[in-house]
């Protein structure tokens, strides 16, 4: 008799065990909880379900409250790997998820391609901010493509002008262009840029050194390409 009632024991025991390790997932809302094991294809990443965020690996959490930890070693890619957590905060538009966090991209956009309990497939959407940036950089290529389209053998008709915006004030720095080319659209493609970035600093609170760096003395032609002269 007394066995019988070990053997129930053991058998409930076990079954409450079971019942205990199971992942929870909260029905309302299956993006709710923690994702770790991520398998990377082309633009598309698949997480797997997990309890918590793993020790020493990738993974991320979204709460019910909104807030969203990532679980990363950074950009550094050479063992031994060392773990940490961004914290920030995600908001969910049917099949978007908006992120922001502390750290940079401050703000971007996962696509939800698929969603179950088990599994998130998500692909990287560009945020507002990388669709700025971009085109910021579409505009200081245009310049940049000005500034190399004269070849350099006299010097006496090179110039400098500073460009861009820091966001702790001054300028990014300098850059040379013939008196050969358009200059008035060369400088106010260069006073475009300027006042972009500068708007593009406050918008989305960047931060950067405040260094002033030098002012060139002169242009120099070496090897048919303008070298600023310091």
């Amino acid at each position: 008799m007394h066995l019988k009632k070990f053997f129930l024991l053991l058998l409930v025991s076990l079954f409450f065990s079971c019942e205990n390790n199971e992942i929870p997932v909260d029905t309302d809302n299956l993006l709710i909880g923690y994702w770790q094991e991520p398998v990377y294809n082309n633009d598309t990443i698949t997480f797997k379900r997990g309890s918590s965020l793993p020790n020493e690996a990738y993974g991320v959490s979204f709460d019910q409250a909104g807030g969203f930890i990532e679980r990363t070693s950074g950009w550094c890619g050479t063992p031994p790997l060392t773990f940490f957590n961004i914290e920030g905060i995600f908001e969910q538009d049917t099949t978007l998820i908006n992120i922001a966090t502390e750290s940079y991209p401050t703000n971007y956009t996962w696509r939800i391609i698929r969603l179950t309990e088990d599994e998130l497939v998500v692909k990287k959407e560009l945020s507002e901010q990388e669709i700025e940036y971009r085109s910021l950089m579409d505009l200081f290529n245009e310049i940049q493509e000005l500034s190399s389209s004269v070849s350099c053998s006299d010097a006496t008709n090179w110039l400098f002008t500073a460009y861009g915006a820091k966001a702790c004030g001054g300028s990014q720095g300098y850059i040379a262009y013939s008196s050969e080319i358009d200059t008035n659209d060369f400088l106010n493609k260069i006073e475009i840029y300027t006042e972009a970035e500068k708007t593009f600093n406050v918008k989305w609170g960047i931060i950067s050194d405040c260094s002033i760096g030098s002012v060139p003395v002169s242009v120099e032609c070496e090897n048919g390409f303008p070298t600023l002269k310091y």
